[in-house]
């Protein structure tokens, strides 16, 4: 992950191209707690793309309002790729997106559930299938969440090609 692009170049490049291509995006977020959603709504005329995000901290919110499997998170923890594969299919249907991106990790400042400060996961569900991709990003809470907002916006960025 490379630190040269902002969120904001990554995020208006996305709606750029989801524009350009007629589709939508929305996004279920954990750790990054809301900063996904705004990397988007923060770009002017974002409302043609970005369909809506939902953060769902806990794993009763993740089951509850995502449909998150409660024995997965129970067996594997929040932490797992299935986990961010689950968040961002079901943010998929919900918001009725052609696709969707999640986050789930751990900012920090320790570890939780034996997982290490800035290692986690990021999603996203296409029409095709999804995809996962593992971070470790070691640094400060707030260097943490920025840095996954950029491996989901990147993860988008690098599937439209």
């Amino acid at each position: 992950m490379s630190d040269a692009v902002s969120a904001d170049e990554l995020a208006t490049k996305a709606l750029e191209k989801l524009t350009a291509q007629g589709r939508s995006i929305s996004c279920a977020e954990s750790l990054t707690g809301g900063l996904l959603a705004d990397a988007f709504v923060r770009i002017p005329g974002a409302s043609q793309t970005f369909r809506g995000g939902v953060v769902t901290y806990t794993d009763a919110m993740k089951s509850a309002v995502l449909g998150v499997s409660p024995q997965l998170l129970q067996t594997n923890t929040a932490y797992d790729p299935q986990v961010a594969a689950q968040m961002s299919t079901a943010a998929r249907r919900l918001f009725h997106s052609d696709y969707a991106l999640s986050t789930t990790g751990v900012a920090g400042p320790g570890p939780d559930e034996g997982v290490a400060p800035g290692k986690g996961y990021v999603s996203l569900a296409t029409p095709q299938g999804t995809e996962v991709r593992e971070v470790d990003w070691p640094g400060t809470r707030p260097e943490v969440r920025a840095a996954f907002v950029r491996a989901a916006l990147e993860l988008l960025v690098s599937h439209l090609g």
